[in-house]
């Protein structure tokens, strides 16, 4: 019968957990750790993005679109359906999923979700879980397509309008039945 053998291995200490703290002007900022370095990326990257396209816009020759009143309601109506569709639907959940965690039904075919992770996950998670967070970059993309494809952007904006109006109408119609 064989004797059990001693471990040879040598007992370590546990590693220390090394402390992830806000440093430098940072310090203070929340009592809560908010991924700072990440929304500093996301920011940087709207801010590149946004400035590529105005510089290539320059550079090409092209000019800029001139909105008019109407072409400002129309794209704010669908900038907000757009937001609401990015962050809140629940058809839209898959594509957030990875960076978000689900918390509860909101009715009316929305969700409440929470960012989940750290660091760049976190903060992605933050930013399109947040409709007026997200509103800048979707208003973005709306514009430049208006620049590149006015027809097509207009009749794109157009659906989200009549469906912001459908929304509306909706909750008035529940509303009335109550």
């Amino acid at each position: 019968m064989a004797t059990p053998r001693k471990s040879s291995a040598r007992k370590t200490a546990p590693t220390p957990r090394i402390k992830k703290e806000a440093t430098g002007m940072l310090v203070g900022y929340s009592e809560k750790k908010k991924p700072l370095g990440g929304y500093a990326v996301l920011a940087a990257l709207f801010t590149l993005a946004l400035g590529s396209v105005v510089a290539s816009a320059e550079t090409a020759d092209e000019e800029l679109p001139e909105l008019s009143w109407s072409d400002l309601l129309l794209l704010g109506v669908a900038t907000h359906k757009l937001s609401r569709i990015v962050t809140k639907d629940l058809v839209t959940s898959p594509f957030r999923a990875p960076f978000v965690k689900f918390k509860k039904s909101a009715g009316a075919g929305e969700v409440e979700d929470e960012a989940r992770g750290e660091g760049i996950q976190e903060a992605v998670g933050d930013l399109i879980t947040c409709p007026y967070c997200i509103a800048p970059w979707l208003a973005s993309a709306l514009v430049f397509g208006f620049q590149r494809a006015p027809r097509t952007t207009r009749v794109l904006s157009g659906i989200f309008c009549i469906t912001a109006a459908s929304d509306f109408l909706n909750q008035l119609y529940v509303k009335a039945k109550d």
